[in-house]
This record gives structure tokens, sequence and C-alpha cells, in this order.
């Protein structure tokens, strides 16, 4: 008969082989949506974990079904890195390798401790890329999101302790829900706009440079200004030797325009950051008021702060993957500063009730 202690051993290597199959797969899910040396890179950590689950295996006396079916997890997290979000993916995955390499060191697997720990570092790496290069959609979707929810869950519970009727909360909700999206999005677009300019505009203060002076302080130090501005080593002595030499005369586009720094575009379409605010706003806002559409009364505002207490933990959890921060404590920590917010609104607009009223 075997022993609990077996069993136990037996379904602990079983779960572990389970886990690194599941990693293997989604990193090869990632690298489907990849090019380049990222590419490379994650196939390289799907081989790797291939390796682990191979280790696993004989350690169980066989190499397991031929074909891997993953469990959920491993199927979400594959849906999302084949569909856009590949950087969250990312995120979740750099603390699942962190944590794998905790409990290995318990275990005492130094070797694969130590794999899963680099793993884990490679992942942040590329997990950084990421959110660098979706942090203007980012910020004004989230965060967009957050102050929707906020401010709307305050707007519906200050006028409901100030005794407003269901129709009067209703309204002054979908009111909310509009003006709130339309400023978010005329705000985003002012800033990325002028972002933008300002950018473009300190991009071409060199070329309209006397040609003279910049020839006598030599192509080092113009390739110092384009590498302060963002370019790589290489790319700034060309657009030096280019600038100076032709200074664009020949009509081909100089290797100093149209570049982004750091090779992203850390700014974004003011159109896209819009949309994208108006409608994550709107989202957000939208939370508190659809209780009031289907009933009435102290029923749809207990709905109400229930649904946006789920909202905020929610978004604070996506911040939280988002930063590379621990998920319980940003969801709690939104959750209190929304209920905050929601709080004094409420008490306000009581102490407002008693006043006018």
């Amino acid at each position: 008969m075997v022993s609990r202690r077996v069993r136990s051993t037996v379904h602990r290597l079983q779960r572990q082989l389970r886990a690194e199959r599941d990693e293997a797969a989604v990193y090869r899910a990632l690298a489907e949506a990849r090019q380049g040396e990222e590419r490379r890179v994650l196939l390289a950590l799907a081989d790797a974990e291939e390796r682990h689950a191979a280790h696993f295996a004989a350690l169980l006396g066989g190499e397991g079904p031929a074909r891997h079916r993953p469990g959920f997890q491993g199927r979400v997290l594959g849906w999302l890195a084949r569909h856009g979000g590949g950087f969250m993916v990312l995120a979740l995955m750099q603390r699942a390798e962190l944590v794998r390499s905790r409990e290995r060191e318990v275990e005492g697997r130094d070797a694969i401790a130590a794999d899963e720990l680099v793993h884990s570092h490679v992942v942040a790496g590329l997990a950084q890329q990421g959110r660098t290069r979706a942090a203007g959609l980012l910020r004004a979707t989230v965060f967009g999101v957050n102050d929707g929810l906020v401010s709307n869950t305050s707007l519906v519970l200050g006028l409901a302790g100030a005794g407003s009727s269901t129709e009067i909360v209703l309204l002054a909700g979908l009111v909310g829900l509009l003006a709130g999206a339309l400023s978010m999005a005329a705000g985003e677009f002012v800033s990325v706009r002028s972002q933008r300019e300002l950018l473009q505009s300190s991009e071409g203060g060199l070329a309209s440079a006397d040609r003279a002076a910049l020839r006598r302080a030599g192509g080092d130090q113009v390739a110092l200004v384009f590498r302060a501005e963002g370019m790589t080593a290489e790319r700034a002595e060309r657009a030096a030797v280019a600038l100076l030499e032709d200074g664009g005369g020949s009509g081909e586009q100089h290797p100093a325009e149209g570049w982004q720094y750091g090779g992203l575009d850390v700014v974004g379409s003011d159109v896209g950051a819009a949309a994208s605010s108006f409608a994550a706003f709107a989202v957000g806002a939208a939370v508190p008021v659809v209780p009031f559409l289907v009933t009435t009364g102290g029923v749809a505002l207990g709905w109400a702060v229930a649904l946006a207490g789920v909202a905020l933990l929610i978004v604070g959890a996506v911040i939280g993957v988002l930063t590379g921060g621990p998920l319980l404590r940003r969801a709690v920590r939104q959750l209190a500063i929304g209920a905050a917010a929601a709080t004094a609104t409420y008490l306000l607009g009581t102490l407002l009730g008693v006043v006018v009223g």
C-alpha cells in the first residue's frame, strides 16, 4: 500500500510537471506574436521550461503524455498572449517565475531554482519593454476607468445621501458620465498633442542651426546632442555626419528625422489617447449607474456600492500587474481610496441635504 507521504510527493511532482509544461506553452504562445531577438528569448525560455518538465517527468518514472493540454490558467494566458495581451501575460509570468524559484529553493532543487530566478529577471525585462510601449494607452485606459468609477460613484452616493429620488440620481449619473468622459477625452487630446508638438519642435532645432558653427564643434559633439535626446550611439553618429556633410540637402530623409526616443513612441496618438480616455471613463462611470436602470431606492444603491467595490479591486489588481507591484496590496489600496472618496461625498451630500432641505 502506498503511504500518504509517497502520494503527497507524487501529487506535488505532477503539479510541478503540469506547471512547467503550462509555462512552456505560454512562452511559445508569446513567441508566436513576437519577432527578432524577443522571439528567440521567449523560445529559449520555453526550451528551458521543457527541460524542467522532463526532469520532473523522469522523477515520476516516465515522460508523461506525448501531448500536453494546458490547464485553465495556461489556456487563458495563452489566449491573451496571442490576442494582444502579451505584456500583461509577461507581468504575470514574472511573478510566477519568482515564486517558483523560491519554491525550488525550499525543495533543494538549486539548479532549477537558479534557472527560475534568471527567468524572472529575463521576463521582467521583456515585461518592462511591453509596459514602455503601451504606457500612453494604458495610462489613459486604466486610470480613465478608475477616474470614472470613483467620480461617478461619489456623485451617486452624494445625491443619495442628500435624499434625491432614483430618477434624479440616474439622470445625474448619466450626465456625469458624459461630461466626465468628454472632459477626459479633451484633456488627453490636448496633453498628448502638446507633448508631441514640444518634441517635434525640439527635434527641429538642431537642423536649423548654423552649419559653420556645427562644423567647428565637430561630429562627436553634435552626436552628443542626438544621444542626449535618446538616440543610440550608432544612429547619433550617422545623424551628426549627415548633418555636417550634407545637412539634408540631398533630399533624402535625414537620419535625425522620424526617430523615436529609445526606439519607442513615448507619446502615442492624440486621437487614440482621447478615444481610449472617453471609453475608459465611460465604462468606469457606468458601473454605479447601471443598478439604477433596473431597480430603485436602497436596493439600487446597495448594488451600486457592491459593483463599484468589486470594480475598484479589479482596477487595483490590474494596476499591480502593469506596474509589477503586489496585486492584493494594490487592489486593497484602490478600494480604500475609492471608498474614502465615496464615503466623504455621501456624508457631505447628507449634510447638504439637511441644510438645503
